[in-house]
């Protein structure tokens, strides 16, 4: 009985850094035959779908856009209202994990991470061992600026949210700064009122808010006073470090508000 090839595969997020490794890829190792997946929650910004799709035109490459059948809403009655949070990342799992291991079965898998080597992190690794993760990035000392680089020069560049927020992920992602709240409410009014619905209706008996201590309603009359603070940090980064774009000052600043790790399972 002949065994089974070993597949490939690459999660890309709609972020910066997986993309750039689908490029590196591509570039350095054309002779293997890749499968390319996103885990789509349905809960995405529009920015995310026209990245993917600005992928595909420029890499050549097909995506098979994953998801769990039943939904985030079917899920969140399951959990009895719960929301996800820091403390309690249920969306992650059925939204994301299950999903890819379900695609990947139990073949043997070579996973493709993104991690740069400037950064301290594992990222999801999966439970299952016939996932092997590797990680290209740290393997040739890739950091962020090479991974700018790599963007560039392929043409693909940056996604269009990057001027107002740092990652991918869903729209109402409780890893979000409170600029990046308000910022969703700016460019996306009719997403920032879902994320409003959910807060309001949340229904398992405690207050919750999506931004640790006030509600979206109560942000949002704060909207001047938050970007103001963002605009002086912004400045206060490109200052210290003139050649720094927009979008790097952006993720320093906002990575730089506290030391809650994003959940990197949303990232891969």
């Amino acid at each position: 009985m002949n065994k089974k090839p070993v597949r490939h595969i690459l999660g890309l997020s709609g972020g910066k850094d997986s993309t750039a490794l689908a490029v590196l890829m591509r570039q350095k190792y054309p002779e293997i035959k890749m499968e390319y997946f996103f885990c789509d929650t349905h809960k995405e910004l529009p920015e995310t779908y026209e990245y993917l799709e600005r992928i595909k035109a420029r890499l050549g490459i097909k995506i098979h856009y994953l998801s769990e059948k039943r939904g985030f809403d079917h899920w969140l009655a399951i959990h009895d209202g719960l929301l996800p949070s820091p403390q309690m990342r249920w969306c992650t799992v059925k939204m994301k994990i299950k999903p890819l291991e379900e695609f990947v079965g139990s073949d043997e898998a070579i996973s493709y991470v993104g991690i740069r080597a400037d950064e301290n992190r594992e990222g999801y690794i999966s439970r299952k061992p016939n996932i092997k993760p590797v990680f290209p990035f740290k393997e040739h000392g890739l950091v962020k600026a090479d991974i700018i680089r790599i963007l560039e020069e392929s043409g693909i560049g940056l996604p269009k949210y990057y001027q107002w927020r740092s990652r991918s992920g869903c729209f109402f992602c409780f890893f979000q700064r409170k600029y990046e709240w308000v910022m969703l409410a700016q460019e996306h009014p009719e997403l920032f009122a879902e994320a409003v619905k959910y807060e309001r209706q949340h229904s398992d008996g405690r207050r919750f808010t999506w931004s640790e201590g006030e509600s979206l309603l109560e942000l949002l009359s704060r909207k001047h006073e938050i970007i103001a603070e963002h605009e002086k940090a912004i400045a206060k980064e490109k200052k210290k470090t003139p050649n720094k774009t927009l979008a790097e000052a952006l993720e320093e600043v906002l990575d730089s508000e506290d030391d809650e790790q994003p959940c990197f399972a949303c990232h891969l």
